[in-house]
């Protein structure tokens, strides 16, 4: 195994010690303020709520969203950026400035939504400490296209390390300069653009510990086609990167994908599936019937830690419901209902 013990990886084994071994991250996002009411039928999908409809995932009264996936047990909330970019909001006719605030607002959104939840529980006992932190989420180039691609990593010419460092270089600044105690690049298609992730990791000087996923369709390899364990590599040689996973895939594949993962990394390993179900990008909805029930979906929770992995949550689709079901899961016979920040 490479792994480079870094200090990003120190930080986040750091962080799953204080929370007893393991971490809970959020469920999704988008999906959930969809259930919450908010029209997300948009290329920026999730990010759209930044423009219109802040209250659904900040509002105390409301408990949405990252409110909801708190009070549910997750450690880990994810800011509404995944889909966010400054060339997306330019697109929609903002300036250069606004488009970066808006992506310093995802993560102050989450940041406040932390304070909130942290302050309603106040006096909460015993004091047991449990970390509660703000992860700024970055989609994949593919993701700010919105036609599929971060499902199969075809990008055409666009598909240069280069091109997509240029890309994604100002977006990732923003957001590390917005304050979050983790980077999440989320559903990566393809070793081009993990590299150039770490390529601008390290040229950017982000210390800001971050975090790789990866997504699969066939439990082998990601959905490019490229073999997981040479893009587990690529993170794995990254001082800045702390933990390396699976996101975005269905429940059963991940088994697999945590061994292959460990094969060639001592890093933390996190994984956060969708619900199973099937996505159908031309129609650009959910297939009804094709995924697990939370039952199901929390069934493999206690495989997956006795494969490694120490960070645990759910991707699109699951809720809430799913998060809560995790936690009392992961915790059993374990009392650590005090929270702290990071």
């Amino acid at each position: 195994m490479v792994g480079t013990g870094g200090g990003a990886e120190v930080a986040v084994r750091r962080w799953i010690e204080a929370g007893g071994g393991r971490l809970v991250l959020d469920g999704g996002l988008a999906t959930e303020l969809e259930a919450n009411g908010a029209d997300l039928n948009d290329p920026l999908w999730s990010a759209k709520c930044l423009l219109a409809s802040t209250h659904l995932i900040r509002k105390a009264s409301a408990r949405a969203v990252h409110l909801d996936y708190l009070e549910a047990g997750a450690n880990i909330i994810s800011s509404a950026s995944y889909q966010a970019t400054v060339q997306g909001f330019e697109s929609k006719g903002f300036s250069k400035e606004q488009s970066e605030n808006l992506l310093t607002k995802s993560v102050e959104i989450a940041k406040e939504a932390r304070e909130i939840f942290l302050k309603e529980h106040s006096n909460q006992s015993p004091p047991v400490q449990r970390p509660i932190l703000v992860a700024a989420s970055i989609g994949s180039y593919g993701a700010y296209l919105a036609d599929g691609s971060e499902y199969s990593g075809d990008y055409g010419e666009a598909g240069t390390v280069e091109f997509l460092k240029d890309f994604h270089r100002r977006r990732l600044q923003v957001l590390a300069e917005a304050g979050p105690d983790l980077i999440a690049f989320e559903t990566i298609p393809d070793k081009l653009e993990a590299q150039a992730y770490v390529e601008l990791l390290e040229e950017c000087n982000i210390n800001i510990p971050a975090w790789f996923s990866f997504n699969s369709k066939d439990g082998v390899n990601i959905v490019s086609g490229d073999s997981l364990i040479e893009c587990a590599t690529i993170a794995d040689k990254c001082g800045k990167v702390g933990a390396v996973g699976i996101n975005c895939t269905p429940p059963r594949f991940i088994h697999g994908l945590i061994l292959s993962i460990r094969k060639i990394s001592d890093k933390p390993i996190l994984i956060y599936p969708n619900s199973g179900e099937r996505y159908d990008g031309e129609k650009k909805e959910w297939v009804e019937s094709t995924g697990v029930t939370d039952g199901d979906f929390v069934s493999f929770v206690s495989e997956w830690r006795k494969d490694g992995a120490a960070l645990i949550g759910g991707c699109c689709r699951t809720t809430p419901n799913t998060i809560r079901a995790i936690f009392r899961t992961l915790n059993q016979g374990n009392n650590t209902e005090q929270f702290s920040a990071a």
